[in-house]
């Protein structure tokens, strides 16, 4: 009887947590636009560059993959209207919750969801966030 509550109680415990931290994001589908280009990301202290792959729909979820080559991610970020999940690999910043409760040092990346759904087709995009600076040539 005891082992029986103990391993319901682990159950719920498990399923609980599991639920709360999970996002669900939208696979990107047939009306999603994609586009292929470079990224230039510059501060005061650092610039990157790379391959950029950006998703969106119009509907508002979002997905950015920066890449050098082949099998190198470099950033990958994902966001819907109340959510997003950063994953920078080159620096070891990884972060997910609400947007609302973002670290400040995400801000800038959060705030290219906006952009692409403002301007969905041009071929340059240049965003600027305090002293960030992002350029998107496609």
């Amino acid at each position: 009887m005891q082992a029986a509550f103990v391993l319901v109680i682990a159950v719920y415990c498990l399923t609980s947590c599991a639920s709360l931290s999970h996002h669900q994001f939208s696979e990107p589908a047939a009306g999603w636009q994609t586009k292929t280009g470079q990224l230039m990301y510059r501060t005061a202290k650092a610039t990157l560059i790379g391959e950029a792959v950006v998703r969106f729909s119009t509907t508002g979820d979002f997905e950015l993959t920066v890449s050098k080559g082949p099998g190198i991610t470099l950033l990958t970020l994902r966001q819907d209207a109340e959510f997003a999940q950063f994953n920078a690999s080159f620096t070891g910043q990884r972060w997910s919750g609400p947007t609302a409760q973002a670290p400040q040092q995400l801000r800038g990346w959060l705030g290219l969801r906006d952009q692409f759904l403002r301007a969905p087709n041009q071929k340059t995009l240049r965003y600027i966030n305090g002293g960030e600076t992002f350029r998107f040539q496609f």
